[in-house]
């Protein structure tokens, strides 16, 4: 039995985790402009080197056993008619809008077009400009700046490597000095020119840069792993920029409503729900999100259910890879400083496999 007609826009981790919860009890609509999932966790690798190049991409056409997947591009929410208009044309009709367009990572993180083939040869180009780089600049010192300098390291050994960062240590964004100095301790250990209070801009000749003080550095290829942008244009151009933030994030209540309508959520890093844009964050918004929309199409019945409120995560355990084989792991601990944990542990739970076996389960493909 199905109860009402839910439209996820964006096939991200929130994404598709929503809407396979959702799968069995109404008829789920799930747009993407990708007509493949992309495992962005894998990304960095997938940038550096040639046999990870497919890994990223896994097929939607085993997600849903009851609803449907839309390749296109969404122009905007139509609240009075209650449909989601396609640039095609289409209107896709709702009980439920869910808004899940995740953000937009810097390259190499980023999917380029709307294939899988596209993508792959945007990843080629990149695997070609580092393998021919005498030295690559890496602008930013969080998780992301860390591991994708660490996998240009190991995959170039000969190359120079610098990565700056304007903070005053490495992953100074988890509140942990701890990991900061085991992060710094991999990198220079490994050859990699770290300038930490160094905030690097583009120089007035091509190939140059410039840090706060001035001074020039020349690189042949850089990387600028500074924070992401959440993929709102859409609905500011469609009329709703209302209901965005002043950093462009869709402003929710407790209950991850957005817009002020009990028909529309939005979850996962498109969100204002929490300042911690992980993938753990957005899983459990989506578990959220799935009870409240069940609790509202279900209203009108007997067995109505309160929805529920999400507590926004401001500590969450880390893992940055240092290649396939090393790493470190993040555990929050209450009142104190996040324990550290060593390359064995970050290995098994990611460094090595990129939780990619985990993805494909999700799809629903085997994990190899």
């Amino acid at each position: 039995m199905s109860d009402g007609d839910v439209v996820v826009i964006g096939g991200g981790y929130a994404g598709v985790r929503l809407a396979k919860k959702l799968d069995a009890t109404t008829r789920v609509t799930l747009v993407d402009r990708k007509e493949v999932f992309f495992h962005r966790i894998a990304a960095l690798r997938a940038g550096v080197r040639p046999e990870w190049s497919v890994t990223p991409f896994i097929p939607y056409d085993r997600l849903l056993s009851g609803g449907r997947v839309v390749v296109g591009k969404v122009l905007r929410i139509d609240t009075d008619a209650r449909q989601v208009v396609l640039a095609t044309g289409e209107r896709i009709p709702y009980d439920v809008v869910v808004i899940a367009t995740g953000a937009d990572y810097p390259e190499p993180a980023r999917f380029n077009g709307t294939t899988a083939e596209e993508a792959v040869k945007a990843f080629a180009g990149h695997q070609r400009a580092i393998a021919d780089a005498g030295h690559v600049l890496v602008v930013g010192g969080g998780p992301s700046g860390v591991e994708l300098s660490a996998e240009i390291r190991l995959a170039r050994p000969g190359a120079r490597v610098t990565l700056a960062h304007s903070g005053p240590s490495l992953l100074h964004g988890t509140g942990s000095e701890r990991a900061g100095r085991k992060a710094l301790a991999w990198l220079e250990a490994h050859d990699v020119e770290v300038r930490l209070d160094s905030f690097m801009s583009p120089g007035f000749e091509f190939g140059t840069y410039r840090d706060a003080y001035g001074n020039v550095m020349e690189a042949d290829l850089s990387y600028w792993a500074t924070g992401t942008t959440p993929n709102t244009l859409w609905l500011r151009l469609g009329g709703h920029g209302d209901w965005l933030n002043p950093s462009g994030h869709v402003k929710v209540d407790r209950a991850l409503r957005a817009g002020g309508r009990p028909d529309v959520f939005a979850v996962g890093d498109v969100s204002d729900a929490t300042q911690v844009k992980v993938t753990p964050a957005a899983l459990a918004q989506a578990d959220l999100a799935a009870h409240n929309i069940r609790s509202y199409l279900q209203s009108s019945g007997r067995h109505r259910k309160e929805p529920r409120h999400y507590k926004p995560v401001h500590r969450t355990p880390l893992i940055v890879p240092f290649g396939g084989a090393d790493g470190m792991t993040l555990l929050p601990v209450p009142g104190g400083e996040s324990a550290v944990l060593g390359g064995r542990t970050s290995v098994l739970a990611k460094a090595k496999t990129l939780m990619t076996p985990y993805m494909r389960r999700q799809l629903g493909y085997a994990a190899s």
